[in-house]
Formats: C-alpha cells, sequence, structure tokens
C-alpha cells in the first residue's frame, strides 16, 4: 500500500520536455498545472518529497480537511508549492520564509494562483523565532492551519523553529506537518515537539521514510 500511494504521489509531478535556462518542475494538483520555478544553489528553493505529499493529503482529504477560506500559514514555504496547493483549495494563505528566498517564493505562488484562487496569498518573511511578536502578533494573528513540509534537517536553528511552532499555534490551530527523518538529532526533536502538542501519526511513508503528523497544542479546551 505505501508503495501503491507513493507511486501515485510521485505521477503529480513532470518535468519539462525543454531544457531551459531557468530550472522548473510541474506538478498536477487540484485539478491545476503548476509550475514550479527552482534554484540548485538552496535547501529552500527545491521542492522535497515532503511537499508532495503533503500537498497529496490535502488534496485528497479536501472533505475532511475543508480549507475554503480558512487561515493557513505555512513555515519555510520554500518553492511555494504547499502554499499554492492550499490556496488552490479555497484557504487565505501566508506563505513564509527567510528574505533570501521570498523573490522566487513570490514568484511562483502570483504565477500560480493569479485568478486562480478564491483568495489571494500573501508572501512574507519569517525567520525562525525572531520578531515573532512584532510581525506575528498573538492578539491579531489567528491561523486554523499550520502547515510545514520538511522544515527539519540539518540546521542549528531547531530550538527558533519549535519556538516559532509554539508562537502561531492557538488552542483551536491544527498543525500539518510532514517531516522525512535523517539523523538522530533532527529525529529528537519529535520529542521535544511532544513537549507542547499533541501529535498523532496520520500516514506513514517507510519506502521515502516521511511520517504526515497531525498536532494541536497540549492542555487546549476539549469539545
Amino acid at each position: 500500500e505505501d508503495e501503491q500511494i507513493v507511486a501515485e504521489i510521485m505521477r503529480r509531478r513532470f518535468f519539462p520536455a525543454v531544457i531551459t535556462h531557468k530550472p522548473w518542475e510541474g506538478f498536477h494538483f487540484a485539478g491545476h498545472e503548476i509550475r514550479i520555478t527552482e534554484a540548485t544553489d538552496c535547501y529552500g528553493a527545491v521542492v522535497w518529497p515532503s511537499a508532495l505529499v503533503l500537498c497529496y493529503f490535502l488534496e485528497t482529504n479536501s472533505k475532511q480537511y475543508n480549507l475554503v477560506d480558512k487561515k493557513v500559514i505555512e513555515i519555510g514555504a520554500g518553492t511555494g508549492l504547499v502554499s499554492i496547493v492550499a490556496s488552490l483549495l479555497g484557504a487565505l494563505v501566508t506563505a513564509t520564509d527567510l528574505p533570501e528566498l521570498l523573490g522566487n517564493l513570490q514568484h511562483n505562488v502570483l504565477q500560480n494562483t493569479k485568478l486562480k484562487c478564491k483568495h489571494q496569498p500573501c508572501v512574507k518573511e519569517l525567520s525562525w523565532g525572531i520578531d515573532l511578536e512584532k510581525n506575528f502578533p498573538r492578539s491579531s494573528c489567528h491561523f486554523d492551519y499550520i502547515m510545514a513540509a520538511d522544515v527539519v534537517y540539518h540546521h542549528p536553528f531547531l530550538d527558533e523553529l519549535l519556538l516559532t511552532f509554539d508562537h502561531l499555534c492557538k488552542n483551536d490551530t491544527v498543525i500539518l506537518w510532514a517531516m522525512k527523518f535523517r539523523l538522530d538529532k533532527e529525529n529528537q526533536f519529535v520529542g521535544r515537539f511532544q513537549t507542547l502538542f499533541d501529535l498523532d501519526v496520520i500516514s506513514d511513508f517507510p519506502s521515502l521514510n516521511i511520517t504526515l503528523y497531525k498536532a494541536m497544542r497540549k492542555g487546549r479546551m476539549k469539545v
């Protein structure tokens, strides 16, 4: 079953028939052909498999996780694929990443959503752990969903990443997080994450070493 679903996910990806001066990849999600411009000199400017897993989940579970008119923030949006798919599914999306990635992110988001979405997504700078209250004040920023794909890898900002999840997450916010397991140090982040959030496995793909999680804040009022 794992291999069948992974094969279906990977069939959503296609490549240009002719080599162009700008590297790009194509994807089929939410009834649209999505073209993503990439750069090979930066982790955040490449589409990683975790993003495809999350996009496939959003599309195939659009009734259970209805994104229409929901406020969504993607952290570490990279090329913007997840934000684009969420926008095409009706969400009001804020796509965030580091300053040096915003130009390519803005290009991809605009190219693939203009005149196609109920809500035009916005692109905003977010450096994990920095100026969170200034740029995303708790009193006025409320997100129904936080989305993240492959944000845990070999980088020195895991503390800041956890702080960012904590800052953005309200009691009723749902976190959808796709993670590729690599090294023990990074994998230990899951345990630290669970000190703040209740974590459930939605899907597991051993052939990709990727797990898709749903999380919500611990100690919230439960209906």
